[in-house]
């Protein structure tokens, strides 16, 4: 069996286990030994962070060659207009070439509460929320798609990855699948077995203990 875990990265925690002074990273939140990220998200996204200790199911997930689909929640600058939408959608060209055509939609603002610390806007332009579903994981290719079309990313949070999804875990916590297939890591077992953790405040002055012992 495998174990995938399904972690809500809050903003600001870095996407990996190892320590870095004055920077909150996975080990604050997980104790789990021998897991490791499926992918990674910027410091400064939200959202969820796939993990494993299946090496073949993590390359799967995370490899670019496999296509797995990523859904993000967008907070932009500005109203995007139709030839904003059509060209993310359609595929928009970056510094290290054209992206693949995403699927979008313009959608309301999402219940994830606030983002801490708040994030910075301007009084006298709007915001608003795009859906964005993109199956490439260029460095901060989300942010680089829409500053690209002149909406600036103001707040990114990652919903699903694949079939998995943010889906009743709140921000800083975590949930375990275990799963008897690891060749098809976007249909897990039907009624998987689950376990839920509340995580609580992080604090850095916890002991790292990454191999469980």
């Amino acid at each position: 069996m495998s174990r995938i875990i399904l972690f809500n990265k809050p903003y600001g925690v870095l996407s990996q286990f190892r320590h870095e002074e004055g920077q909150l990273s996975l080990a604050h939140y997980l104790s789990i030994p021998d897991i490791y990220p499926a992918g990674r998200l910027d410091k400064d996204s939200e959202g969820l962070l796939v993990l494993t200790d299946d090496g073949q199911l993590q390359h799967r997930i995370a490899h670019p060659r496999h296509k797995s689909a990523k859904t993000y929640w967008v907070q932009v600058e500005g109203i995007p207009d139709e030839s904003a939408l059509q060209q993310l959608a359609s595929g928009v060209k970056l510094k290290d070439g054209m992206t693949r055509p995403a699927k979008l939609k313009i959608i309301p603002e999402p219940d994830v509460g606030p983002r801490e610390p708040p994030i910075r806007y301007r009084a006298s332009i709007p915001t608003s929320w795009l859906e964005l579903i993109i199956t490439e994981g260029r460095n901060r290719q989300v942010r680089r798609m829409t500053a690209a079309v002149g909406y600036p990313t103001l707040r990114l949070i990652r919903y699903q990855v694949g079939d998995w999804s943010l889906e009743g875990i709140p921000p800083g916590e975590w949930k375990m699948i275990t799963v008897a297939d690891s060749i098809r890591p976007a249909k897990p077992t039907p009624k998987p077995t689950e376990v839920k953790h509340r995580a609580g405040k992080p604090t850095r002055h916890r002991r790292r203990d990454n191999r469980g012992k």
